[in-house]
């Protein structure tokens, strides 16, 4: 009963497998393949992004629906599939064969029964650390979930992973902001905020194969990836933010002013006028960071009711 249930939630649902490429022509072919045994009703898009080694013929020739993406970086090419796909469940996917496809039935069905609006395919709690030959890749993983949990109040165990599924009204109503490899951490972010369902479940990871490279950078990417966690942080809780520079600026100018103050105590003269213009400017800035915080958070609440209004109209589109 249990499959058939599984079978029925499959049938007249459209699924569309996403797999944004840059020159992954050793894998494409593997990876459309696997896809299409495991999701047989699904339609296989492939969007190419400016590859030189036939990637898109490869995957044309195995039987995915290719398109292109011109403007370079993965946030892009996510951008351009979400505008121009529709589908019941949406199941983002890398080319380069990481991911094993025996996942992607539990995960599209996840969706499908209203049970999440977005699946995160866990590595990091299954075999990337073994697989991945990258030791600072698994520091900045450890790093960005650190970062997001402990800022977002959170437990997501993999904020990177590129496998993951998705709803229509996750997909309609993401503003993507990320030109590049950030993409993963502001969808993870976005969700958290807007409080959409998610749903973790542990799927394997394997190295790439020789001869297949990674187009992440791990210095220049990864700082791309911790500036989109604190703007992303300054933007969705801007109170506690800005709190967190009006105190240290406060501290700061309290600190600076010090020797000033217990001069003026001491003799009833102010001999260090420098400092104490600068402590005093400090607390003044402190002042305005706390009233810019109050002002951003009115701001950053109404805008949750505009997306919760936007979102109802979406759910309620075919209605």
């Amino acid at each position: 009963m249990k499959k058939l249930k599984k079978e029925n939630n499959f049938e007249n649902k459209k699924i569309a497998v996403l797999i944004p490429c840059y020159n992954e022509a050793k894998t494409i072919e593997k990876v459309v393949k696997d896809y299409k045994r495991e999701l047989p009703t699904a339609d296989i898009y492939v969007y190419d992004n400016n590859s030189s080694d036939h990637t898109d013929e490869i995957a044309r020739k195995a039987g995915a629906i290719v398109k292109y993406e011109y403007r370079q970086g993965k946030g892009n090419v996510i951008r351009s599939m979400f505008r121009d796909i529709d589908a019941d469940c949406y199941l983002m996917i890398d080319g380069d064969d990481t991911y094993p496809a025996e996942f992607a039935k539990e995960m599209c069905e996840l969706v499908l029964e209203g049970r999440a609006d977005m699946v995160v395919g866990d590595r990091l709690s299954s075999t990337y650390f073994t697989e991945n030959k990258r030791p600072f890749h698994n520091l900045g993983n450890k790093l960005v979930r650190f970062l997001i949990n402990k800022l977002f109040k959170n437990n997501i165990k993999d904020i990177m992973t590129g496998y993951r599924a998705f709803s229509y009204e996750f997909v309609k109503g993401f503003p993507v902001l990320s030109k590049g490899f950030e993409i993963e951490t502001e969808m993870t972010i976005h969700a958290v905020d807007k409080n959409f369902k998610v749903k973790e479940i542990p799927v394997t990871y394997r190295d790439r194969p020789d001869g297949s490279v990674s187009k992440l950078n791990t210095y220049s990417d990864g700082f791309k990836v911790l500036m989109t966690i604190a703007v992303l942080f300054k933007e969705y809780k801007p109170s506690l933010f800005f709190n967190i520079c009006s105190f240290i600026t406060l501290v700061l100018g309290i600190l600076i002013g010090l020797p000033a103050y217990i001069g003026y105590f001491q003799t009833g003269l102010v001999e260090k006028f420098p400092s104490l213009i600068v402590s005093c400017f400090l607390v003044l800035m402190a002042l305005l960071f706390w009233i810019t915080g109050i002002i951003l958070q009115v701001i950053a609440k109404k805008h949750k009711q505009n997306y919760e209004l936007y979102m109802y109209l979406v759910r309620n589109k075919d209605k």
